[in-house]
């Protein structure tokens, strides 16, 4: 059975109906507004609200896909940032090693801020497809070529993952044993998988290639787009309220709020 990890959902959510560009647009002052703060409690908050626009948008399967690695990066960032963070209140002392309030704390929000990220990007594959993404960043004055190599990296990853795991599963079904042994021996057995992964993906790039060149990509002249995108006032209300957050946000910053280390 073929492994889809494509993440965009069809959905009749308000985050859905979005202008693409006010998406990506929103997603820029997201992660503004969780760069503003590194204090835990107050990233605490704004990882709720994220939540929230995670349970409204039709997001909440695929980042409960991801969840394991959410755990694993704000497990490694709380434990490894207080050894290098510096502090003033300290907790611990082993040998050589202190750990400080400030510099736990800190590396608890830096696993919230990492957390954050990767849902709000999570929430914009979710809701976004892929042409609606090409056609934003054009719209953005992004070079066409670039926002095409962008997007198409965008799809075409997901697609290589998921040939690689269809690929695996087909020889497991064979009889090969993935598990069995030290890292190094089930590393070697993950080397003949490559040459059917690689395979695919020059095929894959060579039709593009020549699809491409059919259809004239690169060629002077004006570009019409199937994806026509408009403003809608749900837009203009979205950007303004996530704005005016974003500047509440930097004032409290500024007056010396949410911040557990002056850094950011």
């Amino acid at each position: 059975m073929a492994v889809s990890i494509f993440l965009y959902t069809r959905a009749p959510t308000l985050v859905h109906r979005l202008d693409p560009r006010a998406k990506i647009l929103a997603m820029a002052l997201l992660f503004g507004l969780v760069l503003t703060f590194n204090h835990p409690l107050y990233l605490g908050v704004v990882m709720l609200a994220v939540l929230t626009i995670v349970w409204r948008s039709a997001s909440l399967a695929n980042v409960w896909r991801l969840k394991y690695m959410l755990l694993i990066l704000m497990t490694f960032s709380t434990v490894l940032w207080p050894f290098f963070a510096p502090g003033t209140t300290e907790i611990l002392r082993w040998w050589k090693i202190r750990i400080y309030l400030e510099s736990f704390l800190y590396g608890a929000g830096m696993g919230l801020r990492i957390a954050t990220f990767l849902i709000v990007g999570i929430i914009f594959l979710s809701t976004t497809r892929t042409e609606e993404f090409t056609a934003a960043l054009i719209k953005l004055r992004v070079p066409c070529p670039m926002a095409f190599a962008v997007s198409t990296a965008f799809r075409l990853l997901p697609t290589f993952v998921g040939t690689g795991a269809t690929i695996v599963q087909a020889q497991t079904a064979r009889g090969l044993d993935l598990e069995s042994g030290s890292v190094i021996t089930r590393m070697r057995k993950f080397i003949p998988l490559l040459v059917p992964i690689l395979i695919y993906a020059l095929r894959s790039i060579n039709l593009q290639a020549m699809a491409l060149e059919s259809k004239n990509f690169g060629g002077q002249g004006r570009r019409t787009f199937y994806l026509e995108l408009n403003f809608q006032l749900l837009d203009y209300v979205v950007l303004f309220l996530l704005a005016l957050v974003c500047g509440v946000a930097l004032y409290l910053r500024l007056s010396g709020y949410g911040a557990v280390l002056p850094r950011l």
